[in-house]
């Protein structure tokens, strides 16, 4: 079964840094013809010129997730210059590590609005287009490890992804009859540029050697699930899966 998407119309959001940019990346040069998103128009600007120095076809858009109406005329912009959504990577996201006795409301409001309301609504718009044009599309949901257990400090952020998870599910049993698949990956501890800093101490290297095989992932250890969840036919009976790669962390 082909796992082809050359030609394709992706977007990925949240792509100007860490995992998004990764996956902008690894479609794009995979042959899709991928909008990529997020609120850093300058660092989207320099992914894409080097995207299309490879010979991709890259539209930059700027995009805050929190707003529904950024949401909906992104969506709108790119089917009129690439044409409709065909793959969807919802990756957008942003954490508030705090304990729960302390978290205040504009915190809570910020992650939950990024994490979980802007993921729901760019979904939408993408299945609306997909519907539309009768695409068998793929939505690609990214979650977290955090959204399966608690993690001490970052209770908003796993209830957003726990949020997104069910978000999954729903999104994946009410869209079927049209062909579409949506899918998460649930990453584990991945190193980027937020995380590098905190490894090199004393308290992140006594952190990771925590970890079931004493490593973090890295943003390329995602490419394979990740073109599995964007794939056509190989890809077929994949809808509503949750998917953990973790390395084995939320075996412990």
């Amino acid at each position: 079964m082909s796992t082809d998407i050359s030609g394709r119309v992706a977007l990925v959001t949240g792509a100007s840094s860490g995992l998004g940019e990764r996956f902008a990346r690894v479609l794009a040069g995979d042959g899709a013809r991928i909008a990529i998103a997020a609120r850093r128009l300058d660092r989207l600007e320099a992914l894409a010129a080097e995207l299309r120095a490879a010979g991709a076809e890259v539209l930059p858009v700027a995009l805050d997730v929190t707003s529904v109406a950024a949401i909906r005329a992104v969506a709108v912009e790119i089917e009129q210059r690439m044409g409709p959504i065909e793959i969807l990577v919802n990756n957008a996201g942003i954490s508030r590590q705090a304990r729960i006795d302390i978290i205040e409301e504009d915190d809570y409001d910020a992650v939950l609005d990024t994490n979980l309301k802007g993921p729901f609504f760019m979904a939408q718009a993408a299945a609306k287009q997909m519907i539309a044009h009768k695409i068998a599309g793929r939505i690609v949901n990214i979650a977290s490890i955090a959204g399966q257990r608690a993690i001490g400090q970052l209770s908003t952020y796993g209830m957003s992804k726990a949020g997104m998870i069910q978000m999954t599910h729903q999104m994946a049993r009410e869209w079927s009859r049209y062909g579409i698949n949506t899918n998460a990956i649930c990453p584990g501890y991945i190193s980027t540029e937020i995380s590098a800093e905190y490894i090199t101490t004393e308290a992140g290297a006594k952190w990771v050697a925590s970890l079931p095989r004493k490593r973090m992932g890295e943003p390329r250890d995602l490419d394979s699930v990740l073109r599995l969840l964007c794939a056509g036919e190989a890809a077929r009976f994949l809808n509503g899966a949750i998917i953990s790669a973790d390395d084995g962390f939320t075996s412990l």
